[in-house]
């Protein structure tokens, strides 16, 4: 198991690391499916790896490499268990140490097992820390979710909106033109009707004013006794 993280160490999540190193993040779980392949260890929370410093080399020496990616993870796996090895030999030098002081050197003791203390403790706020982290990124990250379906939901509504708008436009213009098109035939009918009228009224005026010349002219030339009497009565 992993003992090399560093007090205060940062962690990364994958798509921290899919920029740091410049590579996409379905690149980023293929390296690391590589790696635990050949036997490299990473922190994990749950199923989801953790990333730190040391980590990230391991992805840019993948990334270089001109080699097989295989080969390249293996040499990075023994570079790894070299450098966990070392760890744990500090770890018990340390406590070898520990154990070989004199007696009398209580006062170093006590300063010792404050400092083993202490870094348990450190890295055990470390973890826990990454932990809330994690857990503060998948809260963002579904407050992310909840806003993008909001939204969409927002977008269809104005969508659907604009649409019922535009049908009702639509309808009110296909009235209106209904509308503008009977009063157009109404319009063109009465002025056909008054043309009628009209010219029926020259007609009668016309036949009007041919009885009267007629008659006019009937009454200048009477004959006989009746015509001049009628035509006296008349003037």
């Amino acid at each position: 198991m992993r003992s090399d993280i560093q007090p205060n160490e940062r962690a990364f999540s994958s798509k921290e690391v899919a920029e740091v190193v410049a590579i996409a993040t379905p690149t980023v779980r293929k390296y690391g499916q590589i790696l635990e392949r050949n036997g490299y260890e990473f922190f994990k929370d749950g199923d989801r790896r953790i990333f730190v410093q040391s980590d990230i080399e391991a992805l840019i020496a993948l990334r270089d490499t001109e080699k097989p990616l295989d080969d390249t993870a293996k040499d990075v796996v023994n570079q790894q268990k070299e450098r966990l090895q070392g760890s744990n030999e500090t770890d018990m030098a340390i406590r070898d140490t520990y154990e070989d002081l004199p007696h009398d050197a209580k006062p170093l003791r006590e300063m010792l097992l404050f400092l083993a203390n202490e870094l348990t403790a450190t890295r055990e706020m470390n973890a826990h820390l990454t932990n809330e982290v994690s857990q503060l990124k998948t809260t963002v990250s579904r407050l992310q979710q909840d806003h993008h379906v909001i939204s969409s939901s927002i977008g269809n509504s104005a969508q659907k909106t604009h649409a019922k708008l535009e049908n009702i436009t639509q309808q009110q213009k296909i009235h209106f033109e209904a509308l503008l098109q009977q009063e157009k035939q109404k319009s063109e009918f009465l002025q056909k009707e008054l043309q009628i009228m009209s010219e029926e009224q020259r007609k009668a005026w016309r036949s009007q004013n041919d009885f009267n010349v007629r008659l006019e002219n009937a009454m200048r030339k009477p004959k006989g006794k009746w015509r001049r009497l009628l035509y006296s009565f008349i003037k």
